[in-house]
């Protein structure tokens, strides 16, 4: 069982490589190069699932104010 873990975890960092992301596209212009504030891949990705769950969240939100009214 444990030789099957093994490919798959191997699998999944190399489909995240191909995905980059780009912080200066997710997040409007500030004058500063987010990129560069952030380099480190782990905070890039926390940032992008951030903006997302932001997202979902006011969907909800506005689901809820569609309904009462």
């Amino acid at each position: 069982m444990e030789e099957k873990d093994e490919p798959s975890k191997k699998i999944e960092p190399e489909e995240e490589k191909k995905r980059e992301i780009d912080l200066n596209v997710l997040f409007p212009p500030k004058g500063y190069d987010l990129n560069r504030l952030f380099p480190d891949e782990g905070t890039k990705k926390l940032l992008y699932e951030l903006r997302r769950n932001k997202r979902d969240i006011d969907r909800f939100i506005k689901s809820l104010r569609v309904e009462e009214e």
